[in-house]
């Protein structure tokens, strides 16, 4: 978008600085370095964030998220402009998750728990339904190709089911928490609603790698420390069992592997890194929800 058609989209929001003194810089996705419909607003010497909402992005900041705290942006004001909807946040000026450290981990962690105590068993039906992730959570399970990864599926739509429900970033992977400080903030809520709880913390540890080169670097000390510490702070009070949580875990971390499995199959990527990398992972966390069944430990 031309910045003279972002300087009119300024105009119409009320906003805390001149929108005439404002310069614009596009900002770029993580992964390919494309650019995408977020500026970074500079005026009177401090930042913001105009964003183009996607999906169900407007709706959920402006009335699930209006009273969660400093775990997400501030929304100073909102405009609508050829039929889109365009927000005006809090920039957050530090690094993401990317490369994982325990004091960052702790802090991304502190905020998640924060959020999903204050949403826990929420009737709220804002943003992204249980009832639209289930359908798209099934139509995964249907590129699967595989009867034990299809058997294993069965158990995690079940678990998605029948598991508890409060409010989650469907779509929490490393780069989408950011630190000012001491404190991690949320981003890019496209698709948040209240959805089984386990579904933020598995998108967020999943895809971590113990290279340090990785694109998200995560030891396995850190993810085993952010499982026990995310059941110790929250699950626990609400009377989860431990042995039900790793249960839990373990279904939601093949949904995270089998995206991949999901992609190679529907579009004939089956020769790609990522299907290569992910069919075996998938299949190994298969085969320990066949112990579950089994009633044998899971590891």
């Amino acid at each position: 978008m031309e910045s003279a058609a972002i300087q009119e989209i300024l105009q119409t929001m009320t906003c805390p600085f001149s929108p005439a003194q404002a310069s614009l810089t596009q900002l770029v996705h993580e992964e390919d370095g494309a650019p995408y419909q977020v500026y970074r607003i500079e005026a009177d010497g401090k930042h913001y964030i105009l964003k183009q909402a996607k999906e169900y992005e407007a709706e959920v900041y402006q009335k699930l998220l209006k009273d969660a705290g400093s775990c997400v942006p501030k929304l100073y004001a909102t405009a609508e402009a050829a039929g889109e909807t365009y927000l005006l946040m809090e920039y957050i000026p530090g690094g993401d998750l990317r490369k994982c450290t325990r004091h960052a981990l702790i802090l991304a962690l502190d905020a998640l728990i924060a959020l999903q105590k204050r949403y826990w068993n929420s009737d709220s039906t804002v943003g992204y339904t249980y009832e639209e992730s289930l359908v798209h959570r099934k139509k995964r399970g249907t590129y699967l190709c595989d009867p034990q990864l299809e058997q294993a599926y069965e158990i995690f739509l079940q678990d998605y089911a029948s598991l508890p429900r409060t409010l989650c970033h469907d779509d929490l992977l490393p780069f989408n928490v950011l630190f000012a400080g001491e404190r991690a903030v949320f981003i890019d809520w496209e698709f948040a609603g209240i959805l089984p709880y386990p579904t933020s913390f598995a998108r967020l540890i999943a895809h971590g790698e113990e290279d340090e080169n990785a694109f998200f670097h995560m030891t396995a000390a850190d993810r085993e420390f952010a499982i026990d510490y995310y059941y110790e702070k929250l699950l626990a009070e609400q009377g989860i069992s431990y042995r039900a949580w790793r249960e839990a875990l373990l279904s939601f971390l093949l949904y995270e592997s089998c995206e991949w499995v999901m992609i190679g199959n529907k579009y004939g990527e089956k020769d790609s890194p990522y299907f290569q990398k992910y069919l075996p992972m998938a299949k190994h966390l298969a085969e320990e929800m066949q112990k579950r069944t089994a009633g044998a430990p899971c590891e």
